[in-house]
């Protein structure tokens, strides 16, 4: 007799917005925050982040089955504390912090995905522009505080990624770089910090300009990155011998991919290197879920965005002039798609 395959995983998926919103919901209430490298009852939590007794239980419970909190003892006494990641990634006194793009998460993408159906139906975007038709850059650079969360929120998200890069990318060859769309300026201070002999440029549009002198000057670097503003589908780019785009190619259409990737051409010297950090999806497509649930996001978020393979973006780069090209996987999902000239 044959074995009925096993469905838990289909219900898990399934069901998955349920832990999905338990997650965004204490890191939206504080709760990791509040926890510190503290342990407290659950009621003690509870009045801490100001939640019906009703969910008490079932909520801290929930967040240690998932694996997010610890729970030293059982009932009542029990003391709740943070997990190694959660105090280090979820706390947002600790300079690692990774919460922001979960905050948003919650706040927009969590009620946004809900319309994944019409995305495929339509081809088009289903967040503010559906209501107030603009893009999600023209509503997010008319509202200063607003861009300063949301580049904090990219900063998070991305961190590990451009360590990773900055420490496993040779740039010793090199005497100058330029991030690409370089918002608070993180990728040139890690960057920076790795390679003492590089000149670093950030390139960004003229209201992040604030934003990155001040991260820039925190830093220490403000002799050594330069912070220049424009706009790439209007400016040429700076000119240095390695350019990156951290995150910058997915946002945009077919088009525009290719006019980002012929700018980059023009700006770099024979032998320079342009470097594509990306969640970058398998060529075969059949491994790299996140990334491909990233370019699902980018249509909800953009309608033509999208993300790529290593495949795709060779073949726009050699139609470009590159002459050879390589991926680099940095940490987790995510790679360096790099082409030099």
């Amino acid at each position: 007799m044959s074995i009925a395959p096993d469905p838990s995983r289909i219900l898990e998926v399934g069901f998955g917005f349920w832990a999905s919103k338990v997650l965004l919901t204490a890191v939206k209430m504080g709760v990791f925050t509040k926890l510190g490298d503290r342990s407290l009852t659950g009621e003690e939590l509870g009045k801490a982040i100001d939640i019906h007794p009703r969910g008490i239980f079932d909520f801290f419970d929930a967040l240690v089955a998932l694996g997010f909190l610890y729970r030293d003892g059982d009932g009542p006494g029990g003391r709740y504390r943070n997990t190694e990641a959660t105090a280090q990634y979820l706390n947002q006194h600790d300079p690692n912090y990774i919460g922001g793009i979960l905050e948003m998460a919650n706040d927009r993408l969590f009620k946004f995905w809900s319309d994944l159906e019409p995305a495929l139906k339509t081809g088009k975007p289903q967040n503010e522009i559906k209501h107030s038709q603009k893009s999600v850059f023209e509503t997010l650079y008319e509202d200063i505080p607003r861009l300063e969360q949301f580049i904090d929120a990219m900063s998070g998200i991305s961190c590990g990624n451009f360590q990773a890069f900055a420490e496993k990318f040779d740039l010793s060859k090199y005497a100058t770089f330029c991030d690409v769309g370089g918002a608070s300026g993180l990728l040139s201070i890690l960057v920076a910090k790795q390679n003492p002999h590089l000149q670093c440029l950030t390139f960004d549009l003229p209201q992040v300009e604030t934003i990155a002198k001040k991260s820039i000057e925190k830093a220490g670097l403000s002799d050594r990155i330069r912070v220049i503003s424009g706009d790439f589908f209007t400016d040429s780019l700076p000119k240095a011998d390695a350019i990156a785009m951290g995150m910058i190619l997915h946002d945009w259409n077919l088009e525009n991919k290719k006019h980002l990737i012929r700018l980059a051409y023009e700006a770099l010297p024979e032998n320079g290197a342009f470097i594509a950090i990306e969640n970058l999806i398998d060529d075969a497509r059949r491994e790299n879920a996140f990334g491909l649930l990233m370019s699902l996001n980018m249509l909800i978020e953009f309608g033509k965005a999208f993300d790529f393979t290593g495949a795709d973006f060779w073949g726009w780069c050699r139609e470009a002039g590159f002459r050879r090209y390589e991926v680099l996987h940095l940490a987790g999902p995510c790679s360096a798609a790099i082409a030099y000239k």
